[in-house]
């Protein structure tokens, strides 16, 4: 594939300009002064400026100012920050993108997409939104820049780009049901399961009297079963009882059944290998909840996954990214069968020792698959189930030995950003942890 380095615009080579970070720090000082109804010297004393000063030359604030200036304002620092260096996505893709038509760019950010060239995809994608003349473009484009940000982990910024499509008038069903399963996916991500399970059902419940016909329509009624099964699946963690395990369980499993089902059919008639990685990670999690539900033995469905994993053994040599992704998920959905039954107590210690050894491997392989795909959620799990292996029965933490190298380090570091319901967890880790020098 052909890329093209990143040209410089007038527009980010103003944002790195002191003059224009001095004024946009002024303006925003100005702002919170009419916000708050303050004097000049009341300014003053809020942002630990004196009154004739509140910009440094340098245009470059310290950050106790940006901080100062973000509780003025009641905005998140981080908004304060983005605004002063100016916005990413300003540029709009180098001279050989604004040449290009709309239609074209689309396309172009599509195949970017499936060969998993996001920083190209994102920059199309500002193009795109850049060319845009309607509602409907408008919110092509941001579907296609929610696509890309999802690829590079920046999930908040999904959340944005989506949410901002979703604003537009007029766009069509087609682009605003896509945009409702990005939406979804996006807060998936993000463990906000309850808001996953109302989205999903708010797709689910447009194909209720009338089926889907067109292939899109087909793909979103898919990925709406996968998402809300996949929730259910996630909320096993937090049931109340054990009736309502059970009917989560149940749950779980019916949605991710159908999901399997139907992205094989998208497969079988289209060919695509995503329909066939979506499909056989929907198997993989429906083996974790029909666990749940007692309709399989823990260690049935651990020596299918163990045997499944087989086959990923050198992942240079799989061919299919949505293969590995899905082998990743079936570690995760092993992990959580191992954890579970241990938890409720395995008979001898032979059998212990089979649940910590398949704990290990499942571990072992999401962070494998997570390093090798670049994918920060993946990530996530593997932190958090090597922490939960590595934890005893004295408590979270304690005793814990955990060598982090410099890869290590960066790995959780970069997760804790992106993921900040983490962060705990990671700040959990970096206390307990050894760092290897």
């Amino acid at each position: 594939m052909t890329t093209d380095a990143p040209h410089a615009s007038s527009t980010t080579r103003r944002d790195h300009d002191p003059e224009t970070r001095r004024k946009r720090l002024e303006r925003m000082a100005r702002l919170a002064r009419a916000y708050r109804g303050w004097s000049a010297g009341e300014l003053g004393i809020a942002l630990g400026r004196e009154n004739t000063r509140i910009a440094p030359p340098s245009g470059v604030p310290k950050l106790d100012l940006v901080a100062r200036l973000a509780e003025a304002l009641d905005w998140d620092i981080g908004e304060v920050a983005a605004r002063l260096w100016g916005a990413r996505g300003d540029d709009a893709g180098g001279t050989e993108r604004r040449g290009a038509s709309f239609a074209e760019l689309d396309e172009r950010a599509q195949v970017e997409h499936r060969a998993g060239a996001y920083d190209e995809m994102e920059r199309t994608a500002c193009a795109m939104r850049a060319r845009a003349r309607s509602a409907r473009e408008r919110a092509i484009a941001a579907n296609r820049l929610a696509g890309a940000c999802d690829g590079l982990g920046q999930y908040q910024r999904v959340l944005e780009a989506v949410r901002g499509g979703l604003s537009e008038r007029g766009i069509g069903a087609d682009v605003r049901t896509m945009l409702m399963i990005n939406l979804a996916n996006a807060s998936y991500t993000l463990w906000n399961l309850h808001e996953t399970r109302a989205i999903a059902e708010g797709v689910l419940d447009r194909f209720a009297g009338e089926p889907p016909r067109s292939r899109l329509e087909r793909v979103a009624q898919a990925f709406a079963r996968a998402l809300r099964g996949h929730a259910r699946r996630r909320a096993l963690e937090t049931c109340d009882g054990e009736r309502e395990f059970a009917a989560c369980a149940a749950a779980a499993a019916g949605d991710l059944a159908e999901a399997a089902r139907l992205f094989g059919e998208l497969h079988d008639e289209f060919g695509d290998g995503q329909y066939a990685g979506l499909a056989h990670t929907a198997r993989g999690g429906l083996l974790e909840a029909r666990v749940a539900a007692g309709e399989r033995e823990p260690f049935d469905a651990l020596d299918e996954i163990l045997s499944e994993l087989d086959g990923f053994v050198d992942l240079d040599g799989v061919p299919s990214p949505h293969a590995i992704e899905s082998a990743g998920w079936w570690s995760v959905f092993g992990a959580n069968i191992a954890a579970r039954a241990g938890e409720h107590g395995a008979a001898g210690m032979r059998e212990r020792a089979g649940l910590e050894q398949a704990l290990a491997v499942c571990s072992g392989k999401t962070a494998e698959v997570g390093e090798h795909l670049g994918n920060w959620s993946m990530r996530e799990r593997a932190f958090s189930m090597e922490w939960r292996r590595r934890s005893d029965a004295r408590g979270e933490g304690a005793g814990i030995e955990w060598t982090l190298d410099t890869e290590d380090l960066r790995a959780l570091i970069g997760t804790m950003g992106r993921l900040p319901f983490f962060r705990p967890r990671g700040w959990a880790i970096l206390d307990a942890a050894v760092l290897a020098t």
